[in-house]
């Protein structure tokens, strides 16, 4: 009977380790999802599978990685440069840049496959000014 109890309440921890872990892979940090400006007056429409710039930008979310704070999307097939492609978003959260909650950085935008994109230097979030290849984190506040 306790070697019963034993598996049962492994197995239970399991279900539930792969349950957080899959909800990582495919949800977005609650705090990016709505609509959003950048610093550069460009609105935003963030959901779970999409990432929406202005009204002609479309990214389809594959898959979010929450500790690593990266999302990996595919270039919609309609976007004016690089359509069909796969872009890997780094993102991070701010303190003390009210009203910029998190920034971005489109890391790569041009990999020819979900590898290549993965693969990709990520973006220094030590450094938010110069950290996304040289530039700065494009700040997000709630829009």
């Amino acid at each position: 009977m306790q070697l019963f109890k034993l598996f049962l309440i492994g197995g239970l921890f399991l279900i539930f380790a792969f349950h957080v872990n899959a909800q990582q892979k495919t949800k977005a940090p609650s705090y990016m999802l709505g609509h959003f400006q950048d610093d550069y007056g460009i609105n935003y429409t963030i959901t779970d599978s999409l990432w929406l710039q202005s009204t002609s930008v479309k990214y389809h979310v594959l898959e979010w990685d929450q500790k690593g704070q990266w999302v990996l999307a595919k270039n919609d097939s309609s976007n004016p440069s690089e359509p069909g492609k796969f872009t890997r978003i780094d993102f991070r959260q701010f303190e003390k840049m009210e009203p910029f909650l998190w920034g971005f950085c489109y890391t790569v935008y041009d990999a020819d496959t979900k590898e290549k994109a993965l693969k990709a230097v990520s973006a220094d979030r030590a450094n938010p000014k110069k950290g996304c290849n040289g530039f700065p984190f494009s700040r997000m506040k709630p829009n």
